[in-house]
């Protein structure tokens, strides 16, 4: 039996006008009949969570809405990622610990910057990227994916 499970990239900075999550952001002018506050998209991902095998939402909230994300990530059971929210930068990853905001972080590596000598002569027409998924909620459970793809 096959299974799926689903990630999220919501990338909801992207979205966010005056305050609130404008789901239908591409077509404009539009109705504002999906404009949404922080407050009901975390209930919609809650309800997406409960609903489908979700296991991961990466930015689901504007990366200067540090209440959402907390309240998002205290009531699911799942990853929350923080790629806009924490941009490799340890000011706001110590902050976004310190504020229970996330458990995973994305980094982004070029493989030009870490040396891979063994690996690096068969790639090297390729731009790399390394994505390592840390967990940093728990710190004696790491759970680490790393994949590799041509940029």
């Amino acid at each position: 039996m096959m299974q799926i499970k689903i990630g999220m990239d919501v990338a909801a900075s992207e979205f966010l006008k005056d305050g609130k999550y404008d789901l239908n952001f591409k077509n404009q002018p539009n109705d504002g009949a999906h404009v949404l506050s922080a407050q009901s998209l975390g209930d919609l991902y809650k309800d997406f969570v409960k609903e489908f095998p979700i296991v991961s939402i990466e930015d689901p909230f504007d990366q200067d809405d540090w209440n959402s994300w907390a309240s998002l990530q205290s009531s699911v059971d799942i990853q929350i990622v923080g790629d806009d929210l924490l941009v490799t930068n340890p000011k706001r990853i110590a902050e976004a610990i310190q504020k229970k905001a996330c458990n995973g972080l994305l980094l982004k590596a070029s493989i030009k910057s870490i040396m891979f000598s063994f690996s690096y002569s068969l790639y090297r027409s390729y731009s790399l990227y390394l994505f390592i998924y840390l967990s940093i909620s728990a710190l004696r459970k790491w759970n680490l994916q790393i994949i590799f793809f041509p940029h």
